[in-house]
């Protein structure tokens, strides 16, 4: 993997000592199907210093002070879809890592906490495993499930980044004195169930992953909500051209939603290559998460389409790593984590509210809303946690039943791309196969104070 490193403080703990736990992603492969260098210009980091950037490619999480990204899924490596990460990240210190959290005070948290912070409520991270020994998460994460089986393990570089970078942002509490060192995620008393359902980019067991393991989402998801999960975060997404709805995952999402989980995606993060449709995101009742930035402006890697439900923080932002440093990324990946967190939120004050009416939830309170109510860029407007709060004060719990938990049968706006042709080579690729998947991550660089760095860059 190629990195840089971060001087400043990291956090407390080894990097070899994690606990499996997983989101599950689709993957995406380079135009050669193998790590590809290349020189992508200059891009300010969180510190404010211009950053040079050299990309290769990269696996779960990368060192982000640059949001570059790779193209999409160029060409078909087996017969398995590929799956990504939607994120990119970058090494930061440690000190000072609350400031650069932006995300918190553009969510209006300290308002959230006033009412919960997520206690007693389980959110599944379906990804590359989680850290659960990272002293941000420390008590955090249950034991979970390993849908992969094999691949890098506890102290390899090619294990749970992705996952625990999601993990973070959903319920990171921090550490050291008053807990104001590290990452604070948006529910910081909620709880992880880790579900491993992708490698990492650069696993070498990836391949094979590809080749046996394209059951791993749909399992997972049905495995999540049977074992306590009240939200399901699938920061992760097939948005290749070929991508098509895939019956056994659209059949698991609907029994998540049916026993009362909510289900939340990234919308993906293929806004500049084409804008293509991405499952999970686009299969009916799912929370699907656009990116925006600190001015609450589209990012412009967040793929547009009809399912775009809300956005949320998806550039520059801070995220933990089972390395023990810090990174700032960029991604749907992280957009779809905040909306996890503010769910667990409202699950937590709110147990009773089904996943139909807390999508509905978000979408009403949330802020800066489109001109017209809404758009694919930014479906109904910035999540807003404290406003869902206050109006779900308002509402009686409705019974589950399949209406109340997805759109129905049929599919909103143009539904899915036409068919590819027979004799496309991406046809080769199942749709949507968990270990083979590429995660919604991008590229970052290591947060130094006013220093230069290069940077690494993530299949996306």
């Amino acid at each position: 993997m190629n990195r840089t490193s971060a001087t400043g403080t990291s956090a407390p703990g080894t990097s070899g000592t994690r606990t499996s736990r997983t989101r599950t992603s689709r993957a995406r492969t380079s135009a050669t199907g193998a790590s590809a260098a290349r020189t992508t210009g200059a891009r300010t980091s969180a510190t404010g210093a211009s950053v040079g950037v050299t990309a290769p490619s990269w696996p779960a999480s990368v060192p982000a002070g640059s949001a570059p990204r790779l193209p999409r899924r160029v060409a078909a490596l087996a017969s398995v879809a590929v799956l990504t990460l939607l994120l990119s990240a970058a090494p930061a210190h440690a000190d000072g890592i609350r400031d650069r959290q932006w995300e918190l005070a553009a969510m209006h948290t300290e308002q959230a906490w006033r009412t919960t912070k997520g206690a007693g409520v389980t959110v599944a991270v379906l990804d590359t495993g989680v850290d659960g020994s990272h002293p941000d998460l420390a008590g955090q994460v249950l034991p979970g499930n390993d849908l992969i089986g094999f691949g890098a393990g506890q102290g390899s570089r090619d294990w749970a980044r992705h996952g625990t970078a999601m993990a973070g942002i959903v319920a990171g509490h921090g550490h050291g004195t008053g807990n104001r060192a590290g990452v604070l995620g948006i529910a910081p008393e909620a709880k992880i169930l880790p579900v491993r359902v992708i490698l990492e980019s650069t696993d070498p067991a990836r391949k094979q992953a590809r080749e046996t393991k394209g059951g791993a989402l749909a399992a997972g998801i049905r495995w999540a909500a049977d074992n306590g999960a009240d939200v399901i975060n699938l920061s992760l997404g097939d948005d290749s051209a070929s991508a098509h709805p895939e019956p056994g995952e659209d059949a698991a999402i609907q029994y998540a939603l049916l026993k009362g989980a909510v289900v939340v995606a990234s919308a993906g993060n293929g806004g500049d290559q084409g804008d293509h449709i991405s499952y999970p995101a686009a299969y009916p009742g799912v929370i699907a998460v656009a990116a925006v930035d600190k001015n609450g402006t589209h990012a412009s890697f967040s793929t547009r389409r009809w399912y775009a439900t809300v956005s949320a923080p998806g550039v520059d932002v801070v995220i933990a790593d089972p390395d023990r440093k810090y990174y700032e990324g960029w991604g749907t990946s992280a957009a779809s984590a905040f909306v996890s967190g503010a769910v667990a939120l409202v699950r937590a004050a709110h147990p009773g509210l089904t996943p139909a009416q807390i999508k509905q939830l978000l979408e009403d309170t949330a802020r800066n809303a489109p001109e017209g109510g809404r758009d694919d860029a930014r479906g109904y407007g910035m999540i807003d946690p404290a406003a869902a709060l206050a109006a779900a004060a308002e509402l009686k719990p409705a019974g589950l039943r399949p209406e109340s938990a997805a759109y129905g049968t049929t599919y909103l706006g143009g539904g899915p791309d036409a068919a590819v042709a027979s004799d496309d080579p991406a046809n080769w690729l199942a749709p949507l196969s968990a270990g083979g998947g590429v995660l919604l991550l991008g590229a970052g660089v290591a947060l130094w104070r006013s220093t230069r760095v290069r940077t690494p860059r993530e299949w996306l």
